[in-house]
């Protein structure tokens, strides 16, 4: 595989890796694993796991203004009356630093899955908006045409019924 120049605009990626392990004696050595171990045809038990490709957009760099400062405040608020940077504010940057990375990429990855999720949903809640109002729609209609039906043959039975009371 060749890497790509850039992200695709919607983040999406449809390539695969395959992941196989496959279970071996114990003493067994890297030298002696081969391609023919993985062969699930040869009677070996061959666990396999696709992993996706997910895009994420790289870390975004700390926030040079410290956090609890408020909005128009100096920016010297962390500076000692000496000038020099406190002791806590020096922890908390290198705090930030020293997070691995995997926990942003994990965050930003059920944020998509999230929000994915969430979109389904929404899309699934307008789908059955519109249908309930079709089946509304039908149903006034049906129940003016019932209403009207029953009239008519009421009608038809009165006359009927009218001109044979009349005769008798």
């Amino acid at each position: 595989m060749q890497a790509q120049k850039e992200a695709p605009p919607d983040m999406q990626c449809k390539d695969k890796f395959l992941l196989q392990s496959v279970k071996v004696n114990d003493g067994t050595t890297p030298k002696d694993i081969t391609a023919e171990m993985f062969n699930k045809e040869s009677g070996n038990v061959v666990e396999e796991c696709k992993l996706r490709v997910v895009y994420v957009a790289p870390p975004q760099p700390p926030s040079p203004v410290p956090e609890g400062s408020e909005e128009g405040s100096s920016p010297r608020g962390s500076v000692s009356d000496n000038g020099n940077i406190n002791g806590s504010e020096v922890a908390s940057v290198t705090r930030s630093f020293d997070e691995p990375l995997d926990k942003s990429v994990e965050a930003r990855t059920l944020i998509k899955k999230l929000t994915d999720e969430k979109n389904n949903a929404i899309q699934q809640g307008n789908k059955l908006r519109q249908e309930l109002e079709r089946l509304r729609r039908e149903g006034s209609k049906n129940q003016g045409g019932i209403s009207f039906m029953i009239v008519v043959i009421v009608g038809l039975l009165g006359i009927i019924l009218g001109y044979f009371m009349k005769k008798t």
